[in-house]
């Protein structure tokens, strides 16, 4: 890629980001006040993502855990994996639910919220749909951040008034991945100002 190549990436991606500002600040501060919520009640974040999305959930889980920017208390959050051998033997034995959702089923409580990250290139949202349903079943509020496509709504069609979606209007995969890893570091600056205060 030329230099001119590369310029013009960064100025699209800045361009897109200014774009989207308006949209979504709204539900990413929401977002924010449900974990906020969620655990100054006692209860944790769990984190899930699908195909690369899911280095996401990660990420989401060790900024939740140990903070973004400024030093604060760990926050109990948990990176779901749908590779994990033993919940997918757990999933295997029952029927018509998945990895991430057995997951969420053993490990999930009232209380608790499920931070949901869709990769917009990938097929495999059911079991993300199937990670949003059990958390629903388990009394737990959703965040889900989705870029356009089938998985956007399949997940979107799930949510409820409880729950948060960050809706990234936009169908490539970098931009729909850079977006939801700028949202989730404002939901993490924006926990740390409203446990900590501003600076």
């Amino acid at each position: 890629m030329s230099e001119q190549r590369i310029q013009q990436y960064f100025t699209g991606s800045a361009a897109l980001l200014v774009q989207w500002a308006g949209s979504l600040s709204a539900p990413i501060a929401a977002a924010a006040q449900t974990a906020l919520e969620c655990v100054t009640n006692g209860g944790k974040v769990l984190t899930c993502g699908s195909a690369a999305a899911a280095a996401l959930a990660q990420y989401a889980a060790a900024l939740l855990m140990g903070g973004l920017a400024r030093e604060r208390p760990a926050l109990p959050a948990l990176a779901l994996g749908a590779e994990a051998a033993t919940f997918a033997a757990l999933a295997q034995r029952s029927e018509g639910v998945g990895a991430l959702a057995a997951q969420v089923h053993a490990l999930g409580q009232p209380g608790d919220a499920l931070m949901v990250f869709a990769h917009p290139a990938s097929s495999d949202h059911a079991s993300l749909a199937l990670a949003v349903q059990a958390a629903h079943e388990r009394e737990m509020p959703v965040i889900a951040m989705t870029g356009e496509g089938e998985a956007a709504d399949a997940l979107g069609s799930l949510l409820l008034a409880a729950d948060t979606h960050i809706a990234i209007a936009h169908a490539h995969a970098a931009s729909v991945l850079h977006a939801q890893q700028l949202a989730l570091h404002c939901i993490c600056e924006s926990l740390d100002a409203l446990l900590l205060g501003d600076e």
